[in-house]
């Protein structure tokens, strides 16, 4: 028995419940990453050691505007996360929208912290693939 169609698509319920299994993983994933921007826009404002300050680029902003601007979408990021986990309909959307911003925020953030802003970047694209998935297979969190 097989479990695609003759489309080569898969049946509902399998495409379901992927959809289900990632949603769960992305939103326990972007509340993580909420936390980490949480903690790296603290570690920015208190103008801890841990950014360096190199070229001047384009999207140059202050080490401690970074900080807010880290620290406002982890709060963010935290509450949309903690929302789509209790079932929130309106968080799919939001879940995708803030991992927007924060792909854009890593992005222009890589030079102070390249490697850093590579693993926020691919967390992010993540949560919006499978967040996409469970909007487009209608299932229910």
């Amino acid at each position: 028995m097989s479990s695609t169609t003759r489309g080569g698509g898969y049946d509902s319920p399998v495409k379901t419940a992927f959809a289900f299994s990632g949603a769960i993983f992305a939103s326990t994933l972007l509340t993580m990453v909420g936390i980490f921007q949480i903690l790296a826009g603290i570690a920015a404002i208190a103008e801890d050691k841990v950014y360096v300050e190199g070229i001047e680029y384009v999207y140059q902003f202050d080490i401690t505007t970074w900080g807010w601007i880290h620290l406002v979408l982890g709060v963010i990021a935290f509450v949309v996360g903690i929302c789509m986990l209790l079932g929130q309909t309106w968080a799919r959307v939001a879940g995708i929208v803030i991992s927007i911003v924060g792909s854009v925020a890593a992005f222009a953030f890589m030079p102070y912290y390249p490697y850093w802003s590579l693993a926020m970047l691919a967390l992010y694209i993540f949560v919006i693939w499978s967040l996409s998935q469970l909007i487009s297979s209608r299932a229910e969190l």
